[in-house]
């Protein structure tokens, strides 16, 4: 079996590493002949800081699907289209919305120095943060103001939105782009896999797993969910299912 896991608010919390108590939980599911995946919505390069170094080789999926790696090398990339980005980069610098946009590996980042989500950006300094236009190709944007003011236009867009109602940010990837694309590009079919996550992104990824288990609690995805657990005593909960499981 297939264990795909979400990172942040699933198995990693507060933009800290991934707790070795649970990395042993995960090395034993592949002691028993089981695949571990990574999926998130971070890019390949914020994925690593939070794995230890002998994870970093395992299958993950970054950018909400947009990016995938094995072995770690990135084997492949999803972009936005030509014609979406000229609708939609104007659109942001018309209303002077900041942004953090991934390209393969460098990114463009014009948020305040103070924001939280530089808790997270590239964190060891792997990749450069560059302008917009020497990004050879976008995957991911994510918009951090006027969050309300855009919504709607995006919607006539050729996009994918995700809201983070916490965060007060849009997720944005290109059409057909989500954490299930990722792993058919994987090669994992339609019910081979365990699934686990906490937020919208996860929801194609619990549509087409055998069993999804959402951690914590979002209204919006509990409904594709098999089972939840509880954010109180997460590692020992996530340890005991996954002895379960496997």
């Amino acid at each position: 079996m297939k264990f795909v896991f979400d990172l942040d608010g699933t198995i990693c919390f507060g933009g800290k590493p991934v707790s070795e108590t649970i990395l042993s939980s995960l090395e034993n599911l592949t002691e028993q002949g089981h695949e571990v995946i990574f999926a998130s919505a971070r890019p390949i390069r914020d994925l690593l800081p939070v794995l230890h170094e002998r994870f970093h080789h395992y299958p993950m999926i970054g950018g909400n699907g947009a990016l995938v790696a094995k072995n770690g090398e990135i084997q492949s990339s999803i972009c936005f289209s030509e014609k979406t980005l000229a609708t939609l980069l104007p659109l942001l610098s018309t209303k002077q919305i900041s942004y953090l946009i991934d390209g393969d590996w460098n990114y463009a980042y014009t948020g305040p120095a103070t924001h939280p989500i530089l808790n997270n950006l590239d964190t060891q300094h792997r990749a450069e943060n560059v302008a917009l236009d020497q990004l050879p190709s976008i995957v991911k944007i994510l918009l951090l103001d006027h969050v309300e003011e855009i919504q709607e236009q995006l919607n006539s867009l050729d996009v994918v939105v995700h809201k983070h109602a916490n965060e007060k940010t849009l997720d944005i990837s290109p059409r057909g782009i989500d954490k299930w694309h990722g792993l058919q590009q994987l090669k994992v079919s339609e019910g081979e896999y365990i699934a686990f996550g906490n937020d919208v992104n996860d929801i194609a990824m619990f549509q087409h797993a055998r069993h999804a288990i959402m951690v914590g609690e979002n209204q919006e995805l509990a409904p594709f969910a098999s089972e939840r657990l509880s954010l109180g005593e997460m590692e020992t909960l996530l340890e005991d299912k996954l002895t379960e499981l496997g």
